[in-house]
């Protein structure tokens, strides 16, 4: 078994409702920064064993379908690093 940390980052689809990022965007305006869109994620890192990339994507990918993210409303990707 080979060490992997699993980074998956899930954020709302286009057009979803997002008032976080709203919020974020209307502060950083008032500051002065013009931008087009801002969109807010959230990032989890996993460690887990498994006996290669591939058998550790798949399991990192299962677990952010089956808990992390909400297929209907999010968007996710999946980076796997040896540790």
């Amino acid at each position: 078994m080979i060490d992997y940390t699993a980074t998956v980052t899930v954020r709302l689809k286009e057009g979803v409702l997002d008032p976080e990022a709203e919020t974020t965007r209307q502060a950083l305006e008032r500051l002065g920064f013009e931008l087009q869109a801002l969109r807010s994620a959230e990032q989890f890192e996993i460690d887990l064993a498994a006996d290669d990339e591939s058998a550790a994507f798949e399991r990192a990918e299962e677990m952010t379908e089956r808990l992390l993210a909400n297929p209907t409303i999010h968007d996710y990707e999946v980076d796997i690093e040896k540790r």
